[in-house]
């Protein structure tokens, strides 16, 4: 990676035994990453007993037509505050362009108007994200902890959390059956 190639819009992938067990296996979607730092949401890992439908009525929204959606685990920081990454179709001032992968946003416009059928048309919900200062993110890729897929919204939209990771190997034309044996961990 260049000083000056910079990763938003990818699919930032965790390299097995990268030796950090919160992003074992995680897939990023790489929302902004400048010389400011980076920040993505996970979407390889589910939140566990946490479904939308929760999230609304603790917002007192009433859940009205949104289907009770798994959560995301979006990342070590900040995790209890939410973004949604959605298609093109919905999105307001503060929605933020993440390439490929669609839009970003925290808005309580964009749950109000999921929960009443009116939101995008796809839609993924975390809780926390992942981020980095500057110059740390270039750091670990030069320390081979990350690898950086292209966008493939196809592995976001069409593949459940628990196989994106593969997919989104696969995707790149690497087998990660392959990665693992190399590297000695399963």
């Amino acid at each position: 990676m260049t000083e000056s190639q910079f990763l938003a819009g990818r699919l930032l992938l965790a390299m097995p035994g990268m030796g950090d067990p919160r992003f074992d296996h995680s897939v990023i979607a790489m929302i902004t990453h400048d010389e400011s730092g980076a920040f993505g949401l996970g979407l390889g890992h589910l939140r566990e007993g946490v479904g939308l439908h929760e999230i609304l009525e603790e917002l007192d929204i009433d859940p009205g037509k949104a289907p009770d959606a798994p959560v995301h685990d979006g990342g070590p920081v900040e995790p209890t505050r939410g973004f949604i990454l959605h298609s093109r179709d919905w999105q307001d001032e503060e929605s933020l362009d993440a390439g490929p992968l669609g839009m970003v946003s925290a808005s309580l416009d964009l749950l109000r108007a999921i929960a009443e059928g009116r939101g995008p048309e796809r839609w993924l919900m975390t809780l926390g994200f992942a981020g980095w200062g500057p110059g740390q993110l270039d750091n670990e890729m030069r320390h081979h902890g990350w690898y950086a897929a292209d966008g493939h919204p196809e592995v976001i939209w069409e593949t459940r959390a628990a196989g994106r990771w593969q997919a989104a190997w696969r995707a790149e034309g690497i087998d990660p059956s392959l990665l693992a044996s190399e590297t000695g961990t399963a």
